[in-house]
């Protein structure tokens, strides 16, 4: 990519997220011809600025559920307008519209997909997992799990450990 951006011979960024920003734009010719370069790879240029702002958004809430000890110990909601300099209002509005789910939806699906991942992967507690997570409580951890999956934290362990032995006795 960086190729085929560089044989266009204008000054361009790449952020740490792997956008590309062109600090003095881009002519619609050259413009033209990056689209066409990078559609032979399966590369989309996004110019929506909403949908920007949601991918923004989801790379927050991603980095700020890093399951390292790290969590900022901050509502989410005073995370994101911070770091995008928009009232929460109006990224949740934005979000909903591009994703048909609510930032909170979201969240919450993120950390089911992560606490699953440490019960079957790291082999912690409930309780160290939802210190972790920074739940209220193992009970707080175990109903949204439970609603998010439909079976309790537990009862998803014992499905997960059945099926593993049966791909292990297929192989």
């Amino acid at each position: 990519m960086q190729e085929k951006i560089g044989a266009l011979n204008v000054m361009y960024i790449i952020n740490s997220s792997g956008s590309v920003h062109f600090p003095q734009g881009l002519s619609t010719q050259k413009l033209t011809e990056l689209e066409a370069d990078l559609d032979r790879y399966g590369i989309e240029i996004i110019t929506d600025h909403k949908i920007i702002l949601v991918q923004k958004i989801k790379n927050l809430i991603t980095d700020m559920l890093k399951p390292d000890g790290s969590m900022p110990l901050v509502k989410i909601s005073s995370y994101l307008a911070d770091n995008l300099n928009e009232s929460y209002r109006t990224l949740s509005q934005i979000f909903t519209e591009v994703c048909h789910i609510s930032i909170e939806s979201f969240i919450i699906f993120h950390k089911t997909e992560i606490v699953k991942q440490l019960l079957l992967n790291e082999g912690m507690t409930l309780t160290e997992i939802s210190h972790l997570m920074q739940y209220s409580s193992v009970a707080h951890l175990s109903n949204q799990f439970k609603n998010s999956t439909g079976l309790n934290p537990s009862a998803f362990q014992k499905v997960a450990s059945s099926k593993r032995k049966v791909i292990n006795n297929l192989s």
